[in-house]
This record gives C-alpha cells, sequence and structure tokens, in this order.
C-alpha cells in the first residue's frame, strides 16, 4: 500500500478547503426575558418546522433543555457573567455545575448539547474588566469537569467576545485592545489547543444607530457608496469589514486560521428610526444570501463563519430599554411564533408556529365616555409594568394619538395580568372591548397561556454597547 506524504504547508491548505467546503449553518439565540413566553414544546416545534438546526441559550434553562431532548437540535448552553466568580474559584461547583446542566442532558435520546458559553461578552469595555480574572480559571475548571464527565471530547467550552475586544480604522490592521492582549493570547491558544472556535457578536445596527455619520447603505449588503478601501481589498458592508478586523487580530496572535463563529448578529424591527420590519428583512435576508454564497471575506475568501447565530428568535418585552426601546424588538418572530417578514434561512420562507394558546379575544381600551384629563399616573403605572416601546420615537405605534397611546397602554398591561378584571378599571378610565383595537401597523397584543411566563432579566453585555460607540469615530465604520 502506498502512503502519501504532505508538507505542513499543503496539510494546512487541504485543511483551509475542507473548511471551505463545508456551508455554514444558521441557528438562532433562544432569548427568554419575556412577559408572554410560549411553551418551550411548542418553541422546539417551531424550530424543527423552520429546519432551524442549531440553537443558543443565554444559560441552561431546564425547561428549555428538557423540550430539545430528542430533537437533534444542536445546542449552546450558556454560564451568565455572574457565576464566573464561582466557578473560576471552585472546582466543586464546576463539576456540579456540568452534572446539572450538561450531563443530566447528554443521555441516549437526550439533547445535543456542543457547546457551553463562559460568560457572555465579559471583556466588554464597559465592564472595566471585572471578570476579566474568573475566564481562564472557570474554563480550566470547566474542562477538567467535562473530562471527569468523559464529555471533553464532545462538548466545546466559548467564551462569547463583543466586537470592542479588538479595533482598528482598517480591517487589515485589527488588533486586540491592548489591555485585552495578554488574555485574549491566553484564552485563544486554550480554544486551540481544545479544538473550540472563537465566537464573536457583531452588530452593525448598533454601529448605524450610535454614530449619525455612519453611511446606512453600509450596514447592509446591496452595496454602498462609502466603501472602505484597504489596499487591495475593498470592503462594501459593516459586517464583512467586522469580521476581517477580528482575522487580522488573530492572525496577529499567530492564528490565522482560528475558526470562527458569530454568537448574535441581527436587527431590530421597533423602538428606533432605523429599526423596521423592511430594514431587519433586509439585513438578515442579505446576510443569510452572504453567508450561504461560502463568499468569505478579503481576508479569507471562500471561508465563511462556521457557524452564525441570528439574534433572535422572539421578540423579549420584559429586557431593558437601556440601550434603546429596540432592545425588545430583536426577533424574527413576534412573542407568539409569528414570523414578522418574510425571510428564507434556506429551506423556504419561515413558517408560524402551531398550536398557540392564546387568551381570550378581548382587549382593555381607554373608555370613550370619561374625562381623561387624570389618565398620566395610570398611562405610567401600566408602562412602568408592561412594555410600551412602540409608542416612542421611530416606533411602530408612535402615530396612533393620544387616545390610542392610552389604550395601547392599558392593554399591555391588561394582558401581562392576563386579563385579570381588575387590571382594566384604572379608577373606571379603561373599559374591556372584544374589538380589536389594533390601528394599521400597531398590534394590540393578546397574551399567551401556555407558558410558565416567569421572567429573566440577565443584562448582557451587548445591551450596554451603546454606551461605547459614540466614542468611536470612523472605526466603526470597519467594525
Amino acid at each position: 500500500m502506498k502512503m502519501a506524504y504532505f508538507s505542513k504547508r499543503t496539510l494546512v491548505l487541504l485543511l483551509v478547503l475542507c473548511v471551505s467546503a463545508v456551508e455554514s449553518d444558521i441557528g438562532v439565540n433562544w432569548g427568554t426575558v419575556s412577559f408572554h413566553r410560549m411553551s418551550p414544546d411548542t418553541v422546539v416545534d417551531l424550530l424543527k418546522e423552520n429546519k432551524i438546526g442549531k440553537v443558543k441559550l443565554f444559560d441552561a434553562d431546564p425547561t428549555a433543555l428538557r423540550a430539545l431532548m430528542g430533537s437533534g437540535i444542536e445546542v449552546m448552553v450558556g454560564i451568565p457573567n455572574d457565576m464566573l466568580s464561582l466557578i473560576s474559584n471552585s472546582p466543586s461547583a464546576s463539576d456540579l455545575w456540568v452534572s446539572q446542566n450538561v450531563s443530566r442532558y447528554m443521555v441516549k435520546r437526550g439533547a445535543n448539547i456542543k457547546y457551553v458559553a463562559v460568560g457572555n461578552e465579559p471583556f466588554l469595555t464597559s465592564y472595566s474588566g471585572q471578570f476579566q480574572s474568573y475566564i481562564l480559571p472557570a474554563l480550566t475548571n470547566l474542562q477538567q469537569s467535562l473530562a471527569k464527565a468523559n464529555l471533553a471530547g464532545m462538548v466545546k467550552l466559548v467564551v462569547p467576545c463583543n466586537a470592542d475586544a479588538y479595533e482598528s480604522s482598517l480591517p487589515s490592521q485589527g488588533a486586540f485592545r491592548p489591555d485585552l492582549t495578554q488574555i485574549i493570547t491566553q484564552l485563544v491558544s486554550f480554544l486551540n489547543s481544545n479544538g473550540s472556535p472563537f465566537v464573536v457578536n457583531i452588530y452593525p445596527f448598533l454601529s448605524l444607530y450610535g454614530n449619525s455619520d455612519f453611511p446606512q447603505d453600509y450596514a447592509f449588503f446591496e452595496g454602498t457608496t462609502h466603501s472602505v478601501i484597504d489596499e487591495p481589498n475593498v470592503y462594501t458592508n459593516a459586517f464583512d469589514g467586522n469580521l476581517d478586523t477580528l482575522v487580522a487580530a488573530l492572525s496577529k496572535l499567530g492564528y490565522p486560521q482560528m475558526p470562527i463563529v458569530i454568537g448574535e448578529v441581527g436587527w431590530p424591527t421597533d423602538g428606533a428610526l432605523s429599526a423596521n420590519l423592511s430594514a431587519a428583512r433586509a439585513f438578515n435576508q442579505g446576510l443569510v444570501k452572504l453567508v450561504r454564497s461560502n463568499k468569505g471575506t478579503p481576508l479569507r475568501p471562500n471561508v465563511p463563519p462556521m457557524d452564525i447565530y441570528l439574534f433572535s428568535l422572539f421578540d423579549e418585552g420584559a429586557k431593558s430599554v437601556l440601550p434603546g426601546n429596540f432592545e425588545r424588538h430583536w426577533g424574527i418572530f413576534s412573542f407568539d411564533g409569528q414570523a414578522k417578514y418574510s425571510l428564507n434561512l434556506g429551506n423556504g420562507l419561515l413558517k408560524n408556529a402551531k398550536n398557540v394558546e392564546y387568551l381570550p379575544s378581548r382587549w382593555c381600551v381607554a373608555n370613550p365616555t370619561r374625562d381623561l384629563t387624570t389618565v398620566a399616573n395610570h398611562f405610567k403605572l401600566a408602562c412602568s409594568y408592561a412594555d410600551c416601546t412602540t409608542l416612542s420615537y421611530g416606533g411602530s405605534c408612535n402615530g396612533i394619538g393620544e387616545k390610542g397611546n392610552i389604550s395601547y397602554a392599558f392593554n399591555s398591561y391588561y394582558q401581562l395580568q392576563k386579563q385579570n378584571a381588575k387590571s382594566c378599571e384604572f379608577d373606571g378610565l379603561g373599559m374591556v372591548t372584544f374589538l380589536d383595537p389594533s390601528i394599521g401597523d400597531c398590534r394590540f397584543l393578546v397574551g399567551v397561556t401556555d407558558g410558565n411566563n416567569s421572567l429573566g432579566f440577565t443584562l448582557s453585555g451587548r445591551r450596554v454597547i451603546f454606551l461605547l460607540i459614540s466614542f468611536w469615530g470612523y472605526q466603526m465604520f470597519v467594525m
């Protein structure tokens, strides 16, 4: 039998060719910070119906993981930043976390957990380094815990990073922030040694939202009059420019072929002037088209990211609006699993969730027979609990008038309270109607009944990135 021998350079080339031959998979982030949650079983059915084979969680929600068992859907579970200190300092805590959140579900016909995300954007500038010292010890402990559970070869540890971890005015000059160089070098070495990819979150929308000089067409994929020239390469969209800035930064550390996964990317549909259905569809469909083409980027031709996780699967009406009202409107589906716009992820247009159980078709509106001059406090109360962000400037319900605003606030609160009759009183200013008060594109919701409606308020790093954008200047053209 004749043996074939290859030089190291030839083997690297063959590896790159093999990687480029594999089409990127498109998954979704499944966030659960919502007042109205569908049952996890219904969500998993929705994923399967739309042939979405990968999902990323921000924690290890047991109801979600139980629903995912036997589905075959590949899962990334997350460890919140506030758990990093404990896991980094306690191998036994690490063992317990792996046992309860990974091993428990990786049984016959169990969950297909492939990644554990250790923290979420822990190097974000606004965190002032508070999580940095925990990352490597946590990774070490968790790797040992996975090995004890005989899962080290099946489950990979990753650390989702925000794009502010690296910087440059041009992609080819990309470098990690000086304050991160040492820890990122150690992190990338760990990832490389264990066959893990580098996970990054990229948001052209935030660049546009936070910088009035950012050219709008550069945020999308249909061509631009504001191309970034980085000889000999030309960048026509922010996504490619950002990704190659990371590629250059990794190359400077000696890892030019490090696999990259896009942990979060997307476009909101409400809550800001540039956040609307048409813009979200244009961005996400353009992104899917780009990734499916296997075109890659100028610095990595024909090698697209390994995987891309769209942000997000659903709107999350209970999220903090500190970064902006758009924070609650990133979903490609509304809270009840209805596709918000036509989008083809590669398997046909999105299909709506089936068998969603709604509350009765009734709404709470302002009583037209009552004097509303004393309504201000009731309006504030309703919106302090419920989601009224669509009423804001640039929102889809911004133009429905004063009485419309009051009715929207009353109804949002009423649905949040499961249509409890007392929740529509407002000292006699509210009334229940069976006629849908929706106006044009402004939808008055009816709640769902088949979720546990438990709330979570984890504030991810991406959610405070707006604090940084205004200081970044021209580099945001490529970020």
